[in-house]
């Protein structure tokens, strides 16, 4: 069954705290400088901390394991107890009319033959698990291994019904008939040979109830082990298991068992354990009316009783998997589509498949757009820098610095992103301002300088112009307020401290540097210890203190204090 396992390889992704000495190279094309930053990110998983993981990795496997044997054996210890001791030992006190010797010979029958049947159950349920257990306790299964144990897991709902109707019943049934046949035959009770027919029917009627609520039981229990082989495969493999639609065992056939048995198995018993009663008949009065029913309610009792649990564990086996699709489709709804894990061996498992395969197009779909919005946004940058050959890859350098201090600042994920691409348009307002007055050599007049200044709204009306707008949305304070001043001396709205925007904070300190290094038609770039020692001076007046201060560290500098502030043409 192992073609039937199909495997989606996935690049894995390679986490930002997990890299060590990564380095950032800034090339200024026009003035061929070459900044080289060293940025290291400290390594904190140390070697004896990956041993630790490894061990604890191998601890939590086997509470997995531990976990579903005792809930095996719990679900057997309760099912065999019930079938054979509790039904068992109805039929044998409130049917038969013997002795109270008679009673305990075929109790002590009961007993012996319930022992052969659990040394049998339990020998050939060690065995089915083994694959399981092996692919457990391996520190380092190969894949096959892992393939081999997942295709297992999922047959053990199977192989619980086959331990059930075979040497569960067997183990029982046999060695019960046998010695019930010797005490019959050589006088020691005195019951009809036909109702050893009788108790081999009604063994059969109740090991077929309790295999079926055995192979629900066992449905649920494998699911803790499912997850983990296939957490384990995209682990160690970056490979991801999947049926893919296979179906070991269909909806069909059980739904139409479980229903039959449901229905029959409560006639059934009663009709059985009426025969037996009422062969007694001409022996012995039933004791009145309120003896019969007496009797009669408590064998309906107990066959209501099977047939309620079974009802209730084909239930349940529908409504899971529903409810996991109900919840995906929401997520979908909110345009967060997530696979489902394909832990279903019947029909569920296509409905799953066809599921993941919608939400695979889906990511995909949103792979190509965000690639796309991706390109929109870069090339929007480049023409830009492209208009002013002083100016150009300032938007991608001013991105890279916004970033950098966004991971000291602890952002990460989509907050991250949405920096990255605010700062990559935080000059598009630029198009709208005449190149007259943009590469000006000498000074600027104040209607001018107003011009240069209106950049920030014009850059917020652009974007606000792109459809959908939700999408445009996170970017809109970073373009408009990063030329805020900390002191609340910026434009265009005068706001300080902390009510400028967070990505309007950051974006102020990256373009300043940037600006400052970079040479300009009326100016020439200073030097990097120039740009720092300015950045030092203007925390906490023209930069948020904090910002300026990580990209300071961030480049080697202890931040001081100073009053002394760069010029208002920065940008």
């Amino acid at each position: 069954m192992q073609e039937n396992v199909r495997f989606c390889v996935q690049n894995a992704d390679i986490n930002v705290e997990e890299r060590s000495a990564k380095h950032l190279l800034v090339r200024d094309t026009y003035t061929r400088k070459q900044i080289f930053f060293n940025y290291t990110i400290k390594d904190d998983i140390k070697q004896d901390e990956k041993v630790q993981q490894g061990l604890a990795g191998m601890g939590g496997r086997m509470n997995i394991y531990r976990a579903f044997l005792r809930r095996q054996i719990g679900n057997y210890l309760f099912g065999s107890l019930v079938a054979v001791l509790v039904v068992g030992s109805l039929i044998l006190f409130s049917a038969l009319q013997i002795s109270v010797r008679e009673y305990l010979k075929l109790l002590i029958v009961l007993l012996i033959s319930f022992g052969i049947m659990a040394a049998l159950e339990i020998s050939v349920f060690f065995a089915q698990i083994k694959p399981i257990r092996k692919a457990m306790q391996e520190p380092h299964p190969t894949l096959t291994m892992l393939e081999q144990a997942y295709i297992h897991t999922h047959r053990m709902p199977k192989y619980a019904v086959l331990r059930i109707m075979g040497p569960h019943l067997l183990g029982m049934a046999v060695p019960a008939t046998l010695m019930t046949y010797w005490l019959i035959r050589t006088g020691r009770i005195d019951i009809p040979y036909f109702y050893l027919l009788l108790a081999i029917a009604g063994a059969v009627l109740v090991a077929a109830m309790h295999a079926l609520i055995e192979f629900f039981l066992t449905s649920s229990a494998i699911i803790p082990l499912i997850k983990e082989f296939r957490s384990r495969a995209m682990d160690l493999y970056h490979a991801d298991f999947s049926l893919e639609g296979h179906v070991f065992l269909s909806i069909r056939p059980k739904f139409l068992i479980t229903c039959m048995l449901i229905g029959t198995f409560p006639l059934v018993f009663f009709i059985m354990a009426s025969q037996i009663r009422l062969h007694n008949y001409g022996q012995e009065s039933f004791n009145g009316l309120q003896g019969y029913w007496a009797w009669a309610g408590m064998v309906l009792l107990m066959g209501t009783f099977f047939s309620s649990i079974a009802a209730w564990l084909l239930t349940r086996s529908v409504q899971h998997p529903i409810n996991e699709l109900y919840n995906a489709m929401n997520q979908v709804r909110e345009e967060q589509p997530v696979q489902i894990q394909d832990e279903y061996s019947d029909e569920f498992s296509k409905l799953v498949a066809g599921f993941n395969m919608m939400v695979r197009g889906l990511q995909e779909r949103e792979r190509q757009s965000t690639q796309l919005l991706e390109s929109f946004f870069t090339t929007l940058a480049v023409a830009l820098d492209a208009r002013d050959s002083y100016t150009a890859g300032h938007s991608l350098r001013v991105a890279e610095y916004s970033v950098i201090i966004g991971q000291l600042a602890g952002l990460a994920g989509k907050e991250l992103d949405d920096l990255r691409k605010s700062a990559l348009l935080h000059d598009i307002g630029k198009i709208g301002v005449p190149d007259s007055v943009l590469f000006k050599d000498g000074n600027l007049t104040e209607e001018e300088f107003n011009q240069i200044k209106s950049h920030p709204v014009l850059g917020e009306n652009i974007l606000l112009q792109v459809e959908p707008g939700d999408k445009m949305a996170p970017y809109l304070s970073g373009v408009r307020s990063h030329h805020e001043r900390y002191d609340g001396k910026g434009y265009p709205d005068g706001l300080a401290g902390l009510t400028i925007p967070l990505h309007g904070r950051i974006i102020a300190v990256a373009d300043a540097y940037d600006a400052m290094t970079s040479d300009r038609p009326y100016r020439k770039g200073m030097d990097h210890e120039r740009a720092l020692q300015i950045l030092e001076q203007g925390r906490g007046s023209q930069w948020d203190p904090e910002f300026a201060g990580l990209l300071l560290a961030y480049f080697g500098r202890v931040a001081q204090t100073g009053k002394e502030e760069y010029s208002k043409r920065i940008g």
